[in-house]
């Protein structure tokens, strides 16, 4: 049987409830998944259920070679999961089995056991048949579960790598909000530029960079008292935003393959945005002769400079 038709199946019968104790589960959903996935099921040194642990035993162990457990399964209700993979833990650590899985029939939860962290830390995938497409469940269960896979040692190299990028992108979001306090609280130039410019683009006038550092200060001082972003309060110590109040702001609209700008009621076409900037630069010289002298003088910013009398100065 095609292990997407199979899975399509249980799927449909667990939605019409037949599976109502671990038996059903364990004879219904499990060993015809193992099956499907190469296990010799009736080789009970290969399957090896009621695995027997100091006293105690595991549903299933999945042994390679035969009669060395590679992957203990221990098995539960249908919904009534949760709260042993402690129990599945203990089995896996005392045993020194690299892989475990706790399922319901409908969750499958695939833990390395060896590795750092809480429980549910160490937990590499959850798969939900109700939830995950069809593909996405057998690509999950071939990756983890296939028996040539396990043999080989492919399902636990994957298995672990699948791990280690969870854990990368755990450690991510841990920090990511400290790496943007630290921008915050000593933020870098390319940051303030950025800032800057945006300001520049939605009000045609450009802060300097010592204004833009005191607003992103000034925001940190009021974000744990506020939920959203404080208004910026210039105070009279703050030099004046220089303006040139004779000039419009020039609205710019873009398309996927075009530019274009609006000038004294009229529209110009561009290809690019540099372009863009440079016709208007020359409407605005053409405008006013002294244009261009007066914004050389003005102070620019650290990574763009629009116009100079020297190239080497751009």
């Amino acid at each position: 049987m095609v292990i997407a038709n199979y899975i399509e199946e249980v799927r449909e019968r667990i939605h019409r409830g037949e599976f109502t104790s671990e038996a059903a589960v364990s004879q219904g959903i499990l060993l015809p998944t193992l099956q499907v996935l190469g296990w010799p099921v009736f080789n009970t040194r290969i399957v090896n259920p009621e695995f027997s642990i100091g006293g105690r035993r595991v549903d299933y162990a999945l042994c390679h070679p035969a009669s060395r457990p590679a992957v203990f399964v221990e098995v539960k209700k249908v919904g009534q999961s949760d709260g042993a993979d402690r129990q599945l833990f203990e089995y896996a650590f005392h045993e020194g089995v690299p892989m475990a899985i706790l399922t319901d029939g409908q969750e499958w939860s695939f833990y390395l056991p060896g590795e750092q962290g809480r429980y549910e830390e160490r937990r590499v995938y959850k798969l939900d048949l109700l939830e995950r497409n069809i593909d996405e469940a057998v690509n999950r269960l071939e990756r983890y579960l296939q028996y040539d896979k396990v043999c080989s040692g492919e399902a636990l190299k994957s298995a672990r790598s699948d791990y280690q990028n969870v854990a990368r992108i755990r450690e991510i979001e841990a920090v990511l909000p400290k790496a943007w306090d630290v921008l915050l609280k000593e933020p870098d130039s390319l940051l303030l530029e950025l800032l800057a410019e945006k300001t520049e683009d939605l009000c045609g006038y450009k802060p300097d960079l010592d204004m833009c550092s005191r607003f992103l200060t000034n925001s940190i001082k009021y974000s744990a008292a506020v939920p959203s972003m404080p208004a910026f309060q210039p105070s009279a110590q703050q030099p004046k935003i220089i303006a040139h109040e004779q000039y419009r702001q020039v609205p710019r609209n873009r398309t996927v393959d075009n530019f274009s700008f609006v000038f004294e009621g009229k529209t110009y076409k561009a290809n690019s945005t540099r372009e863009v900037v440079g016709k208007i630069i020359q409407l605005l010289a053409d405008a006013d002769t002294g244009f261009l002298d007066r914004f050389v003088a003005r102070k620019h910013g650290k990574k763009r400079r629009y116009i100079a009398q020297e190239k080497m100065d751009l």
